[in-house]
Formats: structure tokens, C-alpha cells, sequence
């Protein structure tokens, strides 16, 4: 396969990419707008989360079924539309609700992309090949913050939305070039009862624990949802171990590699999960800056994922996925703690070069974990794996928007005041950032070896 075919897929992953770092500098913005404050819009944001872990679960059998370029056609139309509701939102309730909807079609979106990669792709490309899949989608947090900024700015949030809507036509229209419609396995029953109960489980448990975060609605509501969720969960569990073809096959977590990936990347999207929402708020609740001046900050740690994905498939080339995995999430953890040392006198430049280099070994753990979350998985199962890493890293970072906000809330709270101040974000980044840094832990006990068959070179001793 060439290399214009994962950029011509990457068309939708840059428009989730800017869509999300757009919301994260327009926050304050469309808060005061539709008349709510800036930390109950992680209802927004936790809602598109969760319609991503309930829908990708099915994005494999969608694209078997019916093949993977109407799936991804229909899935970009699905994200305008909600895209379109998000800027004529006039209520939170509203924009929750638009947010749901683009969730649906991100669901698709970013999955099938991914998959069609990895049935079309020799295991020793795999780096590469997704390496170049995810150049596009850098781009778009480069050009959001400032873009999304200059138009909160200087004409209205609403606009962020629309832009949308071209890049959709684009991508529906380039997908026909590099998208067979006939690459699909053969699709075998949907697993009905499993869809529900996992897509039950997964929603409740995301809103309950935002309630529990961010007390909007009585925190018995978020009790109650969180006790619900987890125990529909262990349902879903005993029917999936039960069921021969399930939903989300929990067997190939008796797989190491394939567990390690998903328990480490688990606690590192639970830490940076929160740093979109808290850390363009802090610029602008903290600091002072508008929007503009937030997102021309923010888009520096994009500048350094950029450069990654030149270097990283030498990386780890060269010295394997161990030691490369440890030192990505190690470092980006740092990035996070650096956080909690910013204040208004802090010079932009440092805050600055500081980002690139966190935004680098960010980067370098997403092209990694990406490709070693199917270091022992057989062909026949990739679809599998490749839903559950999309599910589950998603329901992680909604679980991660809840913490930060949650940690926010409640350090405003004990210290008191009718603002929140710097010092309650500097609590949050340290706990996010303590929460990121396990998976540099998880890690260490790996082989050296460890995911050499995708490296295409020599059985490491």
C-alpha cells in the first residue's frame, strides 16, 4: 500500500484532532455563551468520549458488513451533522447532545482507518504505516489552537464547528481514491446482547463518575450510575468469556503484550486525558490570555508529535519497544508535573520549548503502543484488539477528563474563593500527572525483546 493512502484516510482523523483542540481553546467562550461555566463543558466533552466507546465496539463488524468505504463515508456525514448542531447549540443540554452525535461518526471514523492499516499492512511495516496515518491528524492540533483561538477571538466560537464541514466533503470525496469497498472480512453475527450490555456499562459508568466529578446533578445521581455501570460490566464480562463470538473478546487479554499495552495505556490516557481541558483553562482562567494567545501556547506540544513520527519508527528500530515505551511515558509524565510549576511569570518561551519536548515523547508512545498493542495478536484477531484499544483508551480518556475536573473542583472547593485559581490546576496536574506516570512502571518488567516480530529485524538477547 503507498503512503497516499493513510494520508488520504488521515482526512478523518484531522478533523477529530482539530475539532477536539478547538474545544479545548474556545471553552471559556462557549460557556459564557450558552451560560454555563467552563468546567460543566466536560459533560461536552466526556459525551463524545462515551459515544466513541459505545459505537466503536461495532466499527469492526460495520466494516465487514458493509464494507469499509461506505462506513467511513457515512461516519464523516454523521460527524458534520453533529458538528453543525455543536454550533447552533444555544444550551449546554444542546451542545451535550451535538457532541453525542459527532461522537457516533468518530467512532467509525478512526477505527476503520486503523483497521483497514492493519489487515493491509506486513507486521514489519506496521510502524511506519501507522506512523504515516497519524501525520495528517497531528496537524490538525497545530492549526487548531491558533486557528480555533483567532476565531473565538475575533468573530465567534461558532465558527470552529463549520470548518467542519468542507474538510468532511474533502475526505468523503478523496476516501473513494484510496478506499476499496470490498476489503472486509467475512461478517459474522453481531453480538446483540453484548452491544447493550458493554455500550449500558460503558455510558453509565462515564456519567456517573462526571457527576461525581462535577456535582451539576445530585451526586447520588453519580453513585448510583458508577454502582450500575460497573455491575452491568461484570455481566458483560460473564457473557463475553461465555459467548463464542463476543462483542469485545476479553480472552486476548491472556495474551501479555496485548495486556500490558492496554493496562499501561490505560493509566497514561487516564493522566493526559485531562490536559486538553485543564491546561488551555489555566491560560485563560489563570493567566489572562484570550483564546488566541491560548491555542498559539497549546499547538507547541503538536509541533514536537510532528517531529516524532519521523524518528520514531528508527526508535524503535533500534532499541525495541521496552526501553522507547518507558522513557515516552516517563518524560510525558514529567511534562505533566511541569505544569503544576507554571505561574503568571513563568516566560512563554520555556512554557514553550517545554511542551515540544513532552509533545515529542508523547507523540513517540502513541506510534509505539499503537503497533505493540498487536505484537501477539494472530490476523484473525486484529479487528478485535484494534476495537478494544479504541474502546477502551477512549472510555480512559473521559475517565481522564473526569478526574482533572473532578481533582479542580475539589481543590477550588477546599481552599475556598468564588475564582478558581492557579493553584487548584497545579493540584490537578500533579495527580494527573502522578496517575501517568505508573504506566513508565507497568513497562519495566517487559522482555527486552518484547514486540520484535513488528520490527522486521533480529531476535533481541
Amino acid at each position: 500500500m503507498s503512503r497516499a493512502t493513510p494520508l488520504i484516510l488521515a482526512t478523518a482523523i484531522f478533523m477529530e484532532n482539530m475539532d477536539s483542540t478547538v474545544i479545548a481553546t474556545s471553552l471559556a467562550a462557549i460557556a459564557a455563551d450558552i451560560g454555563t461555566n467552563p468546567i460543566s463543558l466536560k459533560l461536552a466533552l466526556t459525551a463524545y468520549l462515551v459515544a466513541l466507546a459505545i459505537f466503536i465496539p461495532i466499527s469492526s463488524w460495520m466494516a465487514d458488513r458493509f464494507g469499509a468505504r461506505r462506513v467511513f463515508r457515512a461516519a464523516m456525514l454523521v460527524f458534520m451533522v453533529g458538528s453543525v448542531g455543536c454550533a447552533f447549540s444555544g444550551s449546554l443540554a444542546e451542545f451535550v447532545v451535538a457532541r453525542f452525535v459527532q461522537g457516533m461518526g468518530g467512532a467509525m471514523m478512526g477505527p476503520v482507518a486503523r483497521l483497514v492499516m492493519v489487515r493491509t499492512t506486513p507486521r514489519h511495516q506496521l510502524i511506519d504505516a501507522m506512523a504515516w496515518l497519524t501525520i495528517p491528524g497531528l496537524i490538525g492540533p497545530i492549526v487548531g489552537p491558533p486557528f480555533g483561538g483567532f476565531l473565538t477571538t475575533y468573530f465567534s466560537w461558532h465558527w470552529i464547528f463549520l470548518i467542519n464541514v468542507p474538510i468532511g466533503f474533502l475526505g468523503i470525496a478523496l476516501v473513494g481514491l484510496a478506499l476499496p469497498n470490498d476489503l472486509r472480512n467475512r461478517p459474522r453475527a453481531i453480538d446483540v446482547k453484548g452491544f447493550l450490555l458493554a455500550g449500558l456499562a460503558f455510558a453509565l459508568f462515564a456519567f456517573g463518575s462526571s457527576v461525581l466529578s462535577l456535582p451539576a446533578l445530585p451526586i447520588s445521581y453519580g453513585i448510583v450510575a458508577t454502582i450500575l455501570g460497573v455491575a452491568i460490566g461484570g455481566f458483560y464480562a460473564l457473557h463475553a468469556l461465555r459467548s463464542e463470538y463476543p462483542l469485545l473478546d476479553l480472552r486476548l487479554f491472556a495474551r501479555p503484550n496485548f495486556r500490558v499495552s492496554i493496562l499501561a495505556g490505560s493509566f497514561f490516557r487516564l493522566g493526559q486525558g485531562a490536559v486538553p481541558f485543564l491546561f488551555p483553562l489555566m491560560l485563560q482562567l489563570g493567566f489572562g490570555l484570550d483564546p488566541f494567545e491560548s491555542g498559539m501556547v497549546t499547538f507547541a506540544g503538536a509541533i514536537g508529535a510532528l517531529a516524532a513520527k519521523f524518528t520514531a519508527n528508527w526508535m524503535f528500530a533500534q532499541w525495541g519497544f521496552k526501553y522507547p515505551l518507558i522513557a515516552s511515558t516517563g518524560i510525558s509524565a514529567l511534562g505533566i508535573f511541569a505544569m503544576a510549576l507554571y505561574d503568571v511569570t513563568t516566560p512563554i518561551p520555556l512554557i514553550v520549548a517545554i511542551l515540544v519536548f513532552s509533545g515529542f515523547w508523547q507523540s513517540t508512545f502513541w506510534t509505539g503502543s499503537s503497533a505493540f498493542v498487536f505484537a501477539d495478536i494472530e490476523d484473525k484477531d486484529a479487528g478485535q484488539a484494534n476495537v478494544i484499544n479504541q474502546v477502551w483508551g477512549q472510555l480512559m480518556f473521559a475517565m481522564g477528563i473526569a478526574v482533572g475536573g473532578g481533582v479542580l473542583e475539589l481543590a477550588h472547593r477546599l481552599r475556598g474563593g468564588d475564582t478558581i485559581a492557579v493553584a487548584d490546576f497545579h493540584i490537578a496536574f500533579i495527580v494527573t500527572g502522578l496517575v501517568a506516570s505508573v504506566a513508565a512502571l507497568l513497562f519495566v518488567p517487559l522482555p527486552r525483546d518484547a514486540g520484535h516480530q513488528l520490527r522486521g529485524g533480529p531476535h533481541l538477547h
